[in-house]
């Protein structure tokens, strides 16, 4: 998020590692985990929301085919945006609360929850759905593609339940498919960062998202559109690998209990085997 809003003509980092130790030597450690309460609170909804509405879908499309699988994951991203907006605006706000301040002179929120409340008591409903179109945009077909990937990457590993190396390829096949979706949509979330981040100071900068584009093109050149990348993959692969890993041996162990006899694994790989 810092890498993505910061000011060209006054950069305070120069990449991901830079920030890495500027964090660190002017907030301490607890400056990378700033904003951490809002993806507490979202996380655990967002991901149940998203592999029930991908699975439910998946199964009202009947077939299992690749085109289904990206429109079920698709589905799935679009639905989860009415939390992951909110979710990641107080996230945005918070992260960006306090840059370059070892202790917080001025706090204008305490946490993600009274940025939340603050935002809505200034700015309405309005306020706290700001960026809600860009995540959409985002969301929507970076899922088609989470998704499709997973059962593309499984399929070609031949993943099977009895398979000694079942939980390695799992999870590198989370971890790509996590890459994969972020690479599909990542200039969407530096506008959707820039949005959120607008306002911030009392300054608005932009109109609305082709502004935004516009702005950020005309003012940085092409390679706005890709800043933070580095960072967003890093995090992408270790976290994708453990939800998807996470999800698939759990439904793989309740199946094999029959304690869901009725219930398809959504993420599960859909392909003849025992798994």
């Amino acid at each position: 998020v810092r890498l993505q809003v910061q000011n060209v003509e006054k950069p305070l980092y120069r990449g991901t590692f830079h920030c890495f130790q500027s964090i660190i030597k002017q907030e301490s450690a607890f400056g990378l985990y700033k904003g951490i309460g809002s993806p507490m609170m979202g996380l655990t909804f967002i991901n149940a929301l998203v592999f029930g509405v991908q699975g439910n879908t998946l199964r009202a499309l009947g077939k299992d085919t690749p085109l289904n699988q990206f429109l079920a994951g698709s589905a799935a991203g679009a639905i989860q945006c009415v939390i992951c907006c909110p979710m990641e605006l107080a996230k945005t706000r918070m992260q960006l609360q306090g840059t370059g301040e070892y202790k917080q002179k001025t706090k204008n929120y305490k946490n993600s929850l009274d940025c939340l409340i603050k935002i809505y008591q200034k700015e309405g409903l309005r306020g706290i759905n700001r960026g809600m179109v860009s995540t959409f945009i985002r969301e929507t077909p970076s899922f088609g593609f989470y998704f499709l990937t997973y059962d593309c990457m499984t399929r070609y590993l031949g993943c099977e339940a009895e398979d000694s190396y079942v939980i390695p390829k799992l999870l590198f096949s989370g971890g790509m498919s996590g890459i994969v979706s972020w690479l599909s949509t990542y200039p969407m979330d530096v506008i959707k960062s820039r949005l959120q981040a607008d306002g911030v100071g009392g300054v608005t900068q932009y109109k609305g998202i082709l502004d935004c584009v516009r702005k950020s093109y005309h003012e940085e050149g092409w390679r706005v559109f890709t800043r933070g990348l580095t960072s967003t993959l890093l995090r992408a692969f270790p976290v994708n690998a453990a939800t998807f890993a996470t999800v698939t041996v759990f439904l793989m162990y309740m199946k094999s209990e029959d304690n869901l006899p009725e219930c398809e694994p959504s993420p599960v790989i859909h392909q003849p085997s025992s798994l």
